[in-house]
């Protein structure tokens, strides 16, 4: 039950913002389409080079920015945008009508993709409580884990974020925890990146 309240706080919060940004940065809460994309960058670091096609469950996709993202970089994959925010994936299926290649979904099932993204999917607590998010943080990696056959990625904003910006609606993680709990386990090949210039971090798990 408390997880199921504390989605429906965060399916009211990025509906909120959709309806009143519309298919923005600022839809799905973020400052604009530079630093997205250099989220989106870090994020795909998961996919190996050498994929010739490969699967993505975008976990978390908003209105469906990842999916031009890697249009412009990749040209054989399929991609499935999951998002728990109906409003969310109304503005994303406008935008890009699905296809043998693309899907939308709110909910999921026991699907496997080569590779699961998350991008900003634990920065806004709002009022929660930081032992029930962190928990919340923890079972969400698992779901991540048991979609992917070969990875998966997620980025967090960081505890080294400066002080004065910090905002208490947000979250802000030890990237060393959660690197630690990534490598304890889902992989060996765990990597941390947090040499970009935005107050996150981002984590690949390669299996």
């Amino acid at each position: 039950m408390e997880k199921t309240d504390l989605l429906d706080k965060v399916n009211r919060y990025y509906s909120d913002k959709v309806r009143t940004h519309g298919p923005t940065p600022a839809g799905v809460d973020w400052n604009s389409y530079e630093t997205q994309e250099l989220r989106f960058v870090q994020l795909c670091k998961v996919i190996e080079q050498n994929d010739p096609a490969f699967s993505v469950l975008d976990f978390g996709c908003g209105f469906g920015s990842m999916y031009d993202y890697l249009k412009s970089v990749y040209n054989d994959f399929s991609y499935c945008g999951f998002d728990i925010s109906d409003e969310m994936i109304n503005q994303a299926v406008i935008r890009n009508q699905p296809n043998s290649h693309l899907s939308w979904v709110t909910k999921l099932g026991t699907e496997t993709f080569d590779y699961t993204i998350a991008s900003g999917v634990f920065s806004v607590k709002q009022d929660e409580n930081e032992e029930k998010w962190l928990k919340y943080i923890l079972d969400t990696l698992h779901e991540l884990d048991l979609h992917s056959k070969k990875g998966f990625s997620f980025n967090a904003l960081t505890k080294y974020s400066d002080s004065d910006k910090m905002r208490d609606n947000l979250y802000y993680a030890d990237p060393l925890f959660l690197f630690d709990y990534c490598k304890k386990n889902f992989s060996k090949y765990v990597a941390l990146l947090h040499d970009y210039p935005i107050y996150e971090f981002s984590i690949l798990v390669k299996k």
